[in-house]
């Protein structure tokens, strides 16, 4: 029972999180909990119109002139499964399970990102014992899909000079800036034929993948299933002249896709060489992976029901052409924080859907001229394929300011309570630091919380030990601002 765990004010909150059902652009439920929250303990709330809610709790007495504090965090999560588990995550609670230190969750994502941000600045509300300057807790919407919430956030939700943004998931490490990102999509058309006489149906699946967080996981080697599948049916058309019927892999924007399959129909004198072609291609992928990915699984296995339709060979070889010659992975590594990724590209998803094959790409990097070169790199391959390509608005990266009063604050709180000092870093990831910066220029900001791993997929964990060490450290900030 992880409402059992320590610290209990931080635990037992997470755990009610975690019934409310709070999927990106679905926030309603966790919404009113929220409104809920702040008036079950007479607390002061306001919502604007995007949906952004924030709840506040007036200064200790004898602190009122303490600067005021914004605790921030996002109330929406990734909703990914693995295939096998049935589950609805517009009504399901997640199921927590606790294992060899860790919290996760049964066959989903847990939410953790960033529902243990959210139950820390809960905690702090109606934490009896903490001597602090007025509080703002502010909750954002739809982070994961599109930063909507900190986008929209209205100019009058915030009074306060600093910011602690919960979403960080290395304990022991502060981030003070971010990379800004950009998505771009490519929309396929494609005529339909019909099979070939007398030709075998197959499917094939690549599984087993622990995909992540396109940001905080895009320099750790992973595989991606997009990424792989393409590569056989790539060789596959050219070998044994194999028509595709469909490709469907990966799901989020933000996620390495962790699955994907294709349908596709072969001759009948080549159905042997091409099954053991693909027997010969997943043992190259287990060889290619086995350090990072263990658990890969490639089948093919001939379908029940034949096709009746294949797409045209034109429309498949500039498809796969396009996904081929698209980039996914690290582009450039930072010269200003060595170690550090600088610039990189996500192949994030491929889904055929109204009569068009839809692919969702991501790129990211801390310069924003390198972040828009990415993004017309994999702009031209998908030109050259034949598609229509779009870019998303995008969101600014979070320039770092290593003077701040409130790093000075939180590394000195990290090194008085654990005896070492904090690094002190800048994430691929995207935060929502930057969006506030653009309404709210004077805010000083850091980001700091437990250890999360596996972020955006169903391996998603928390370390349980970290937890309470950020908790303490977040008390201690707060106090000594």
């Amino acid at each position: 029972m992880i409402e059992n765990l320590e610290p209990k004010a931080v635990w037992s909150i997470f755990k009610e999180i975690t019934k409310v059902p709070r999927p990106s652009k679905h926030e309603e439920l966790i919404r009113v909990w929220l409104v809920n929250f702040a008036k079950k303990h007479c607390l002061e709330y306001k919502e604007d119109a995007i949906g952004n809610v924030v709840i506040r709790k007036p200064a200790t007495k004898g602190m009122e002139s303490l600067p005021t504090i914004v605790l921030q965090s996002h109330m929406d999560m990734v909703c990914e499964k693995n295939s096998d588990v049935e589950f609805d995550f517009s009504k399901d609670p997640i199921q927590t399970v606790v294992k060899n230190g860790w919290v996760g969750a049964l066959g989903t994502t847990l939410g953790a990102d960033c529902g243990i941000g959210m139950a820390a600045a809960l905690a702090v509300l109606i934490e009896p014992n903490l001597r602090h300057g007025a509080i703002e807790a502010l909750f954002t919407v739809d982070e994961e899909t599109g930063l909507t919430g900190a986008n929209n956030l209205a100019d009058d939700m915030l009074t306060g000079r600093y910011l602690i943004n919960l979403d960080s998931e290395d304990d022991g490490e502060i981030f003070i800036g971010c990379a800004g990102g950009v998505d771009t999509l490519a929309y396929f058309d494609y005529k339909k034929e019909a099979m070939p006489t007398g030709w075998k149906s197959f499917r094939i699946d690549i599984k087993g993948l622990k995909g992540g967080h396109s940001g905080d996981d895009i320099n750790k080697g992973l595989a991606n299933s997009n990424k792989l599948t393409t590569r056989f049916l790539w060789n596959a058309v050219r070998k044994f002249g194999i028509k595709l019927a469909a490709f469907d892999g990966g799901n989020l924007r933000n996620a390495i896709p962790r699955e994907a399959y294709a349908l596709l129909a072969v001759s009948p004198e080549n159905v042997q060489p091409m099954v053991a072609y693909f027997q010969e291609f997943g043992q190259q992928a287990m060889e290619e992976f086995k350090y990072t990915e263990p658990d890969i699984y490639l089948s093919i296995n001939e379908t029940e029901e034949p096709l009746t339709e294949v797409i045209d060979s034109e429309s498949t070889m500039r498809l796969l052409n396009a996904l081929y010659s698209v980039a996914s992975g690290v582009l450039a590594m930072s010269q200003a924080m060595p170690g550090m990724v600088e610039t990189s590209t996500n192949l994030a998803s491929v889904k055929m859907k109204d009569g068009r094959i839809e692919v969702v790409t991501s790129q990211r990097s801390s310069v924003e001229s390198a972040k828009w070169d990415a993004a017309h790199m994999v702009e031209s391959a998908f030109l050259a394929g034949g598609a229509e390509v779009k870019h998303s608005d995008g969101y600014p990266g979070w320039n770092p300011n290593p003077t701040s009063h409130l790093l000075d604050v939180t590394r000195k709180a990290h090194s008085e309570l654990f005896g070492r000092e904090a690094a002190v870093k800048s994430i691929h990831a995207g935060l929502e630091c930057g969006l506030f910066l653009e309404k709210y220029p004077n805010l000083e900001m850091v980001s700091f919380g437990p250890t999360l791993r596996g972020v955006h997929s169903p391996d998603e964990r928390i370390e349980i030990e970290t937890v309470d060490r950020f908790w303490k450290w977040l008390l201690r900030t707060l106090e000594t601002i």
